[in-house]
């Protein structure tokens, strides 16, 4: 039997009460294949400052640093909102993931035809997508120098190297190698000069993956054709701030951001995995929220991080088949449909896992 170290970090707001529901579905994992989760669970943002704690509490990023991968929940409180900037939950958050490495964001969207009224486009429009956002995630203007804030100036830095935008490449080209072969790389090199380094490195590292078709759009280009046409996208790579904003803008075409899972992976073993979505706190505890974006980060999870890609497929196909068979949480629930819960929901795609069929 293989056993998995996880670090659980529940986090925030509806935080908890969503990572509850991932852990239903890692429980059915462990019922149908030769495989243990050892979970173990640790304070990360405002429940750190809850505990008289650093936003990333030492002994937190010791457990990540150990474990074979990173389930977190949901980073942030509005009554946190006033304290120094040093000090807010949002820094734990981004503290582990420069600590951890985690270079690259990974944002599957996808369609799903029962939700396809979910939308705001008009269902041919999505119908069929199947779009992977890679963005790169420790550089760019959340992490650049020098930064500073006074009362009539602040000030910025977009900073990029050439070895920072050749790895996430590498990982963008990689993940359209066993795709549609399709890399569309998004940036503003017609004003900035970080993007023009930008396209330069990616256009060399394309040249060591001549199966891959690469083409170029610029930030407001392909917001919009996200918008007008965003079946011709299938793997696309940005940098930080750009990445941020369209994997938002993407998840909408699933109607919800309920939907959109993430996967952040650095060198090595290192990886963490959670919903795109923020902590909802004014929901918290009401056990309403959607949970799906965190169980299809177990999904992730298993594909990157356990090596279990058939148990992968299985959950997929579960929160599909959960779907299919009605299951709606408020954010998702065409007009007249019964609503269940948080709770409801993450049952229902367990048991869903349950009854597809493994092959090994």
């Amino acid at each position: 039997m293989t056993t998995y170290n996880i670090a659980v970090l529940p986090g925030d707001g509806i935080g908890p009460e969503i990572v509850e529901q991932g852990v239903k579905v890692l429980k059915a994992v462990e019922k149908d294949y030769d495989v243990t989760f050892e979970l173990a669970y640790a304070d990360i943002g405002g429940a750190a400052l809850e505990n008289g704690q650093d936003p990333l509490p030492e002994a937190t990023l010791k457990l990540a640093l150990a474990a074979d991968a990173v389930y977190l929940g949901a980073v942030g409180d509005y009554k946190w909102d006033t304290i120094e900037p040093e000090r807010r939950p949002e820094q734990g958050l981004l503290q582990i993931r420069k600590a951890l490495g985690l270079y690259a964001n990974l944002r599957p969207v996808k369609a799903y035809k029962p939700l396809l009224h979910g939308s705001t486009l008009k269902p041919e429009v999505i119908d069929g997508i199947d779009i992977m956002v890679v963005r790169e995630l420790t550089g760019g203007l959340y992490f650049g120098q020098p930064r500073e804030r006074g009362k009539d100036r602040a000030l910025d830095t977009m900073l990029y190297t050439r070895p920072e935008v050749e790895r996430i490449a590498h990982r963008a080209f990689q993940l359209a190698s066993g795709r549609s072969k399709q890399l569309c790389s998004v940036d503003k090199a017609n004003v900035l000069a970080s993007s023009q380094l930008w396209r330069e490195v990616v256009q060399d590292v394309a040249k060591q993956y001549p199966d891959v078709e690469l083409w170029h759009m610029y930030v407001d280009n392909a917001a919009m054709q996200l918008i007008r046409n965003p079946k011709q996208f299938d793997v696309m790579l940005t940098e930080n701030t750009f990445g941020d904003i369209l994997s938002d803008e993407a998840s909408m075409l699933t109607g919800s951001l309920g939907m959109l899972a993430s996967a952040s992976l650095g060198e090595g073993k290192h990886a963490m995995y959670e919903p795109s979505h923020g902590s909802a706190p004014k929901y918290k505890g009401q056990d309403k929220v959607n949970p799906i974006a965190t169980i299809m980060s177990v999904a992730l999870m298993l594909r990157y991080s356990c090596n279990l890609p058939e148990a992968a497929d299985r959950v997929d196909q579960a929160v599909a088949d959960a779907l299919q068979a009605g299951h709606r949480t408020y954010d998702i629930a065409e007009e007249g449909a019964a609503i269940i819960g948080t709770s409801a929901m993450g049952d229902a795609v367990a048991q869903a896992f349950l009854k597809t069929k493994a092959t090994v």
